[in-house]
């Protein structure tokens, strides 16, 4: 089974703070559907921000997709295979309409105009978004932008996907169905939430932090 993600003997602090990681190893193994627990403070969010080459350790080293991960443009591979999905979705939509959030990555990624808003409305019909393509992003509902940010990192074809409290300040019916959507989707999965349903839902296993990290 192919390893997507390792972190070996990892240390990190923020500055001024205390170490958050100590020697830390870990593993994402292919096909994984894993749900990251653990208390305020255990380090959830940070650890996904050190795969994807937002923060950077004080030592050790993140392997990636096979190959040593150290320096910002040895994360530019990575951030093709690997999508975050972040806990604020506005900090993830910043175009006028819909179509333009979701294509945004696919014309990054070499598509030209075209290519890349026919892919992306395949994207937005395939979660039942497409009425939604032409709408000013920021006037969306919360599930709405949940949704729409969801669409947006699979518009670059991920390996694998990093989401982060997805559902927090969710109603009830926009809840399920985002969960109903990411439950059907084939990718390796890394879940934070503090919802015990949504991790029980979505991932077939737990690591938890505050005992591991």
């Amino acid at each position: 089974m192919q390893c997507l993600f390792e972190c070996q003997n990892i240390d990190f602090h923020y500055p001024q703070g205390p170490l958050l990681f100590n020697r830390f190893n870990w593993q994402l193994f292919d096909g994984d559907r894993l749900g990251l627990i653990g208390g305020n403070g255990a380090g959830k969010t940070t650890l996904l921000h050190l795969l994807m080459g937002l923060l950077v350790p004080q030592s050790g080293s993140i392997v990636a997709f096979g190959k040593p991960r150290a320096a910002p443009q040895d994360f530019t591979e990575v951030r093709q295979k690997a999508g975050l999905l972040f806990q604020d979705p506005d900090d993830m939509l910043f175009c006028p309409t819909v179509i333009e959030d979701v294509a945004f990555g696919p014309l990054n990624q070499g598509m030209d105009r075209r290519e890349a808003k026919a892919h992306s409305l395949k994207v937005l019909e395939q979660l039942n978004l497409a009425h939604l393509a032409d709408r000013v992003t920021h006037k969306l509902s919360g599930g709405e932008k949940r949704l729409v940010s969801l669409a947006a990192v699979l518009s670059m074809n991920p390996e694998v996907l990093l989401l982060d409290e997805p559902t927090t300040g969710l109603d009830v019916k926009a809840k399920q169905r985002f969960l109903d959507v990411v439950e059907t989707l084939p990718q390796t999965l890394v879940l934070i939430s503090h919802e015990s349903d949504v991790i029980e839902q979505l991932t077939d296993v737990t690591f938890d932090l505050a005992i591991n990290g």
